[in-house]
């Protein structure tokens, strides 16, 4: 890895644990301004207070959040899109480019491939494109990368995760972003497989707090480089909490229960 990459990939992983809570907020361009980010300005502080490492970003919501100037948060642009209201939703296109990115002060951008797609052969050609881009500007990329297609029956298969985290690796990602597989002992397979770290998802909103910790628990002890999440971050009841919670598991070592007590504490 070139040094400009080393350096930009300082404000996403912490240099000191190595590792990273990257809050995703793209969202509005797939579902619109859902609960969590009609602000996107107010989300993006939230998170930021409760020292998230990261947070991924549309272009356009550059200019709202980041327009005062530089917050004390690592800045990822996304450069893929669809709708849920397409027919097509799963295949993802370009909207951005990494010259795009670099301008607005980004540290890393993310694209997102979704494997078994009907537009995968395009998703794969996109992700070749953009990884040489990267290379050339050296700024480090982010793949997010599911199994969601005809063929795949459950993309939590931890073959099918496999599968997805070392297509991101094979094809240049910097950091590649999956779904959990459910256990640790799974997990860690597809940490090995990838040869690069690796982030996990957090999929829809889950029912607890608790259950959300657990996960991230489990993808540590499988030895993840931290997590992606979203909608379980910024949909909680206090968002800037549940990343302290979390960032007790990912960059303390802390147990579940410790996590708890940080989330419950008024």
């Amino acid at each position: 890895m070139g040094v400009g990459k080393k350096i930009r990939l300082n404000n996403v992983i912490n240099p000191e644990t190595g590792k990273t809570i990257i809050v995703p907020m793209d969202h509005g361009v797939s579902s619109g301004p859902i609960e969590g980010i009609t602000n996107i300005k107010e989300a993006v502080t939230k998170v930021a207070q409760g020292g998230a490492d990261a947070v991924v970003i549309h272009k356009g919501n550059v200019r709202l959040v980041f327009g005062e100037g530089r917050k004390n948060i690592g800045l990822i642009v996304h450069l893929s899109a669809s709708t849920d209201w397409s027919p097509h939703k799963n295949d993802k296109v370009l909207v951005g480019t990494v010259e795009e990115a670099l301008r607005l002060g980004a540290d890393m951008v993310s694209i997102h491939v979704n494997m078994g797609a009907e537009g995968e052969p395009q998703m794969l050609q996109d992700f070749g494109k953009v990884a040489k881009a990267c290379e050339e500007w050296q700024i480090p990329l982010l793949a997010m990368i599911y199994g969601r297609g005809p063929k795949i029956e459950n993309q939590y298969d931890p073959k099918v995760v496999a599968h997805c985290a070392r297509l991101g690796a094979e094809l240049g990602a910097d950091i590649v972003k999956v779904p959990y597989t459910g256990d640790p002992e799974s997990f860690s397979k597809v940490v090995e497989g990838a040869g690069i770290p690796v982030v996990i998802a957090g999929g829809p909103k889950m029912k607890s707090a608790k259950d959300v910790l657990e996960m991230v628990y489990g993808a540590i002890q499988a030895g993840a480089a931290g997590l992606s999440i979203g909608r379980n971050v910024f949909q909680a009841q206090d968002p800037a909490k549940m990343v302290r919670a979390m960032a007790a598991i990912v960059h303390e070592g802390k147990s579940v229960e410790e996590a708890l007590e940080i989330l419950n504490k008024e």
